[in-house]
């Protein structure tokens, strides 16, 4: 899978990775243009050292918000997952929310 240590689940015992730098993600032209709105699923695999690899799209928009979804995802960085208090790398789901804000 491209990383060089065990990829667990987050479940018996593994604590969940917690996002700590998080940027919005930008919108594509096309999407702005088209008004299109929603959300992006992504699989990704946090590394014991907090960065994310592996991203995955499980349910995209189109219309250049998938790609604009994982450029945003690669940037972010995690406090890791844990197993028995040691940072291990884990799979988990990001959901990217694409909002367009009209202003008044």
């Amino acid at each position: 899978n491209g990383v060089t240590e065990p990829v667990y689940k987050v479940r018996d015992g593994v604590k969940p990775p917690r996002a700590i730098y998080s940027p919005e993600p930008d919108f594509s032209e096309e999407a702005r243009k088209r008004k299109v709105q929603g959300v992006v699923t992504l699989r990704v695999v946090v590394t014991s050292a907090g960065k994310t690899t592996l991203i995955r799209v499980l349910q995209g928009l189109g219309h250049g918000i998938d790609e604009k979804a994982v450029e945003a995802v690669s940037k972010w960085k995690f406090q890791p997952a844990t197993k028995d208090g040691t940072p291990v790398s884990a799979e988990i789901a990001v959901e990217v929310d694409f909002r367009l804000y009209q202003h008044p």
